[in-house]
């Protein structure tokens, strides 16, 4: 696919996590589908080849690399071999929980829980959702009420990636009464912590071998060193954070769809039908040319928006537009790729049916597409 987004160290980077992938992804993705969960030892071979916690500065045992494009080669070659889930959960590692702990956490807690990220021994989910708060994250009932030298929480969470594999979850609770902006708070809750459980291992459309729960809280106590930077300020760290979140779902949907077109195309060189290849039909052939070149304009803005996060410039509204392009482009591209294959594109054992099914949430989770829809419509109004 065209694009001039990467130097030559990217293009070695991701040679080096190509082998990673060889070795330890491909042979392993029947296994986690049928056991809902890829295993620490994979997370652990992948902090080895040095492809976990890239951004971790140098004093809490990771590389220091702030080129998010390394970031890109990876969820390139994850995205080759149709691997989402594991695409899904190093994204929530890196792009959310660590990008969090990064941003707002201070030095004691950072040596606590950083370097973890980068050696694959700690996996970390973030725990917003509720059963009766997806998008609207102001009518959570979630509380975290003070007790001396520590917080009380109580309350439950649902949709939780790698909520089953957890090693620490950062807690979005309501610390004030009266639902403004200043009455949310972030807490990290450890494995282990006692009124802390996990409920069931939830049986998903796609995406079966990434781990998502159900999580609750009965007062639960958590030291008040679990505080994640200020009370009262996690509505704007989660504001803070979506912009990165949404620009990595983007992106993750913008490779699989470069992927899937380029499993499609070769498919319909080879398939025949009627004495010639398929792809020769000017009906599929038109299709393939005008996904062809949506996938590559689309490549350009996503470009756009990672060197724009390199620089620091890259806004909410336009991490918006990433993601509610990329993930509409991919279901389209998915979808034709699905109907040129043919009875085989209904088939598992064809890599182009788990990317059908793996997809879907893309529209859905990190703010729904109606959401995206919405910033940028409110940003058009104020301008």
């Amino acid at each position: 696919m065209q694009t001039d987004l990467f130097d030559a160290d990217h293009e070695l980077f991701a040679e080096s996590v190509r082998g990673f992938v060889t070795k330890h992804v491909v042979p392993n993705l029947e296994k986690w589908d049928a056991e809902r969960l890829i295993d620490r030892e994979t997370w652990r071979a992948a902090g080895a080849q040095g492809i976990l916690g890239l951004a971790v500065p140098l004093e809490y045992g990771g590389p220091g690399e702030n080129d998010y494009r390394f970031r890109v080669a990876i969820q390139t070659e994850i995205a080759r071999v149709g691997a989402s889930a594991l695409q899904s959960g190093f994204s929530t590692n890196d792009d959310i929980v660590l990008n969090y702990l990064l941003r707002h956490a201070d030095d004691e807690q950072k040596h606590r829980w950083v370097p973890g990220f980068v050696t694959g021994d700690t996996i970390g989910a973030i725990a917003m959702t509720e059963p009766g708060a997806g998008s609207d994250l102001r009518s959570i009932t979630t509380t975290a009420r003070r007790d001396g030298d520590h917080w009380i929480i109580n309350g439950a969470k649902t949709f939780i990636t790698s909520g089953i594999l957890a090693d620490l979850v950062i807690v979005f609770a309501k610390t004030g009464s009266e639902g403004r902006s200043r009455d949310f708070s972030l807490f990290v809750v450890e494995d282990g912590t006692p009124g802390f459980s996990r409920g069931r291992k939830l049986d998903k459309v796609g995406l079966h071998a990434q781990d998502t729960a159900e999580l609750s809280f009965e007062d639960v106590r958590v030291p008040a060193a679990n505080l994640l930077g200020e009370e009262g300020a996690g509505f704007s760290y989660l504001m803070q954070s979506l912009p990165l979140e949404r620009l990595g779902i983007g992106i993750a949907a913008q490779v699989s769809a470069e992927a899937v077109f380029d499993w499609t195309l070769a498919y319909v060189k080879e398939r025949t039908a009627f004495g010639q290849p398929v792809g020769q039909f000017q009906g599929l052939g038109f299709t393939l040319a005008e996904l062809r070149t949506a996938v590559e304009v689309s490549r350009a803005y996503i470009d756009r928006c990672v060197r724009g996060y390199n620089r620091g410039t890259l806004t909410a509204v336009d991490a918006a537009k990433a993601k509610l392009w990329a993930t509409e482009l991919q279901g389209r591209v998915i979808d034709a790729g699905v109907q040129f294959h043919g009875g085989y594109g209904y088939m598992m054992e064809y890599p182009v049916a788990k990317a059908f099914i793996d997809a879907r949430i893309q529209r859905i989770y990190g703010g729904t597409n109606e959401i995206m829809k919405e910033i940028i419509h409110r940003d058009l109004m104020r301008g």
